[in-house]
């Protein structure tokens, strides 16, 4: 028989409207009481489910962060060090905990797809699940759809797919970004690209090249580089070589770590920005704002995409029988300051 609301307040030695309290993340008990009701619904397997007033919002008690890594892509072994995914496990994290809820992690190779989703269901561990997927190919979300029910993935994105996909909205990004590039009156453009193929970078090329394309102009052939989007310090003459050359009067780069990386190394060697080049980045990271000059971006609303994301496991488990897929893009805005 299933547990209620009654055999939990019992079981905790509570009145039921403490745990009330407690599901709908709401104040008026303490922490250690809050606390206590969850260790019980996470020992019990009880899985609670509210519905909110007008009906269409529900809480879990227990969600599963499944992290696809990749030694060769963006989420490594040493993702948490990156700032991007580690403000984005973090709003998952504190996102969960606010309303009550506890958060398992689980790493899986990428090379091991199969395997580690299938170890996840002979222990008994599959729980509704938000992947993030940043490395992952169509055919790898085929395989995560087949065994995990209920699943959400962030931060990647096929149109062709009937999953549920949460990511910025890249396109139009990067296409924002071309606009103000192009606003400030430069012509002579150049394009910085990831080594590395991501979905993410895939429309972030194309909503830059459309933009460009709308006025007329497109990028020279030798003013396209590629260089490793996450690496904090560039291989051995992987910048300056691209320096020797004569630059665009405008970069844009596929993400702020290679942005970073170029401001650093252009001050290296005394070209100075944006005078002799300007620079932009996409993702606002922090770091953008400690070098000099600071760097051009595009944010990305991190914490309403894990919202987003939440609400759509949580109604999709609530739902199971009438939820169809839902494909969220959440817009980025452009954030001007020096470099550009």
């Amino acid at each position: 028989m299933s547990l209620k609301m009654d055999d939990i307040a019992k079981m905790a030695n509570v009145s039921r409207s403490a745990v009330s309290l407690a599901l709908n993340g709401k104040e008026g008990i303490s922490q250690a009481t809050r606390e206590k009701i969850f260790k019980i619904i996470n020992k019990e397997g009880y899985k609670p489910l509210r519905k909110s007033k007008n009906g269409n919002s529900h809480q879990l008690s227990k969600i599963c962060l499944l992290v696809i890594s990749n030694k060769d892509g963006l989420v490594n072994s040493n993702y948490r060090s990156l700032p991007f995914f580690d403000r984005l496990v973090s709003s998952i994290s504190i996102s969960v905990s606010n309303f009550g809820g506890s958060l398992q992690i689980e790493t899986i190779d990428i090379s091991e797809i199969e395997s580690g989703i299938n170890k996840l269901v002979e222990d008994g561990k599959v729980l509704p699940t938000i992947v993030l997927g940043t490395d992952l190919h169509a055919k790898d979300i085929g395989i995560i759809q087949t065994k995990l029910p209920d699943v959400v993935f962030v931060d990647t994105y096929f149109p062709e797919i009937s999953a549920d996909f949460v990511t910025m909205d890249n396109y139009q990004g990067a296409h924002s970004a071309a606009k103000l590039i192009l606003s400030k009156g430069y012509k002579n453009i150049g394009y910085v690209a990831s080594n590395k193929w991501i979905s993410n970078f895939q429309e972030r090329r194309r909503g830059f090249y459309q933009a460009l394309f709308e006025v007329g102009m497109d990028v020279a052939p030798e003013h396209f580089y590629t260089i490793s989007p996450t690496k904090l310090t560039p291989d051995k003459d992987e910048l300056p070589e691209m320096l020797k050359d004569k630059l665009p009067e405008a970069l844009f780069c596929e993400d702020d770590y290679i942005a970073i990386r170029l401001i650093k190394e252009c001050t290296n060697h005394g070209i100075k920005i944006p005078e002799k080049v300007a620079i932009m980045g996409f993702d606002d990271i922090y770091g953008g704002t400690l070098v000099m000059p600071e760097l051009t971006t595009i944010h990305v609303p991190i914490d309403q995409i894990v919202n987003q994301a939440l609400h759509q496991l949580k109604t999709k488990v609530a739902w199971p029988k009438k939820w169809q897929p839902q494909k969220c893009l959440v817009a980025t805005c452009v954030v001007e300051r020096s470099s550009l």
